[in-house]
């Protein structure tokens, strides 16, 4: 059966059109300068139904042939040791180290390097940012989370969901991650190939998953709107709480989320280099997805009643009360309407903590120097990480 072209669908309906005149949608816009229209609409809709195929192939090869564990073993000796045209492995490995193991023309060492400082220096504003406003506020695009429904991630638990992300996060963003055969490198090999496993499995046993309305599972557009949340929505909510950056740490998140997403697989078509770029493009992506469904709320719940099941705080009245930190952060940073939709609770005195932040934010950002607060937030970064880990029992990518 022949697909019909997809349409900016809801490009008419209220939660579009609230986001990008009344909400966070208008202030991305004003942040960010960017002219949005559909002119590129049909560009980008053909990568809703374009996946990774090289990854794809890889995972068929390897993983699909052989136990689990022992696939991994082998695919980490890869990413490690590296690969080259001569070595007696399936030519989908070559294909895909062939691309990876190459830097791209356009790749500047100085901008990672800023895109990294700004990520530690922001210290705990950037795990607040990833959590109470990239991760909750994904969860209102309904379409996006079909694949976290499918594979179930809700048997597996928050605790678990959020220390993977973690794990990622903090390991693509330190000072050289991304160099080939490096700590990052490796992380976001897995986790492309980690998709591809998805995906496939998807597809094999998931006999109603709605490709025409969804997309294909973990597709290249749904896969450039996740990376934007990295980048362009985490700089929105530094600036929300208060956070000040250099033009140059500002390109260097874009380029630095750029590069992870050329490992990923992502196409470099899809990869903005500025605000600018990822709020015109996201535009287009969001005309595409409905708002929250039941799905997104038990999601958002889930990540909300995190803080009351981590074993990390010792007593409950403080898992408490950073569940209501928690709850108070992502009403200041998402639209009410969007808070509404996900149903997060209506608590009392929500502004006081996130006004808080912002100003001690100011006080600490004038008197604390760059080099100290990078080296202070990634202090910080680590010791979560090290937390997390320690209670979801060893890395999650092994």
């Amino acid at each position: 059966m022949e697909r019909s072209v997809l349409q900016p669908r809801f490009k008419n309906a209220p939660h579009f059109k609230d986001f990008w005149q009344k909400g966070n949608g208008k202030l991305l816009i004003e942040f960010s300068g960017a002219e949005v229209s559909f002119k590129n609409f049909e560009q980008f809709a053909t990568y809703y139904y374009h996946t990774d195929e090289i990854g794809d192939q890889v995972v068929k090869d390897i993983y699909l042939k052989k136990k689990f564990r022992e696939a991994s073993k082998e695919i980490e000796q890869y990413i490690r040791n590296g690969v080259s045209e001569s070595d007696p492995v399936p030519e989908s490995v070559k294909k895909l180290f062939s691309s990876i193991q190459r830097k791209p023309d356009w790749l500047n060492e100085d901008l990672l390097k800023s895109g990294a400082e700004l990520c530690m220096r922001s210290g705990l504003d950037a795990l607040i940012s990833l959590r109470d406003y990239c991760l909750i506020g994904g969860y209102d695009y309904a379409y996006l989370n079909k694949p976290l429904i499918v594979t179930e991630a809700l048997k597996k638990g928050a605790v678990k969901r959020l220390s993977e992300t973690l794990d990622f996060w903090v390991n693509v963003t330190r000072y050289n991650a991304l160099e080939i055969h490096a700590k990052g490198y490796e992380f976001a090999i897995k986790t492309r190939l980690i998709h591809s496993y998805a995906r496939l499995s998807i597809k094999k046993h998931y006999k109603n998953w709605d490709s025409e309305n969804w997309g294909e599972p973990i597709n290249s557009w749904d896969m450039m709107a996740t990376y934007i949340g990295f980048s362009l929505v985490f700089l929105h909510s530094l600036h929300k709480l208060g956070n000040s950056f250099s033009n140059e740490e500002e390109l260097g998140i874009f380029h630095l989320w750029k590069y992870v997403g050329y490992l990923l697989g992502i196409p470099e078509d899809l990869l903005p280099d500025n605000k600018k770029q990822a709020t015109e493009y996201f535009y287009l992506w969001t005309s595409i997805q409905p708002p929250s469904d039941k799905d997104s709320v038990l999601l958002a719940h889930s990540l909300l009643n995190e803080s009351l099941e981590n074993p990390i705080l010792k007593f409950n009245f403080q898992r408490k009360n950073l569940r209501y930190l928690h709850i108070c952060c992502t009403w200041f940073l998402l639209d009410h309407e969007v808070c509404k939709r996900l149903s997060i609770p209506d608590v009392s005195n929500k502004n006081v903590f996130p006004i808080a932040k912002r100003f001690t934010n100011f006080i600490y950002n004038s008197l604390v120097g760059r080099k100290a607060r990078i080296k202070a937030g990634n202090k910080k970064h680590l010791k979560v990480l090290e937390d997390y880990l320690r209670i979801t029992a060893a890395s999650n990518f092994h």
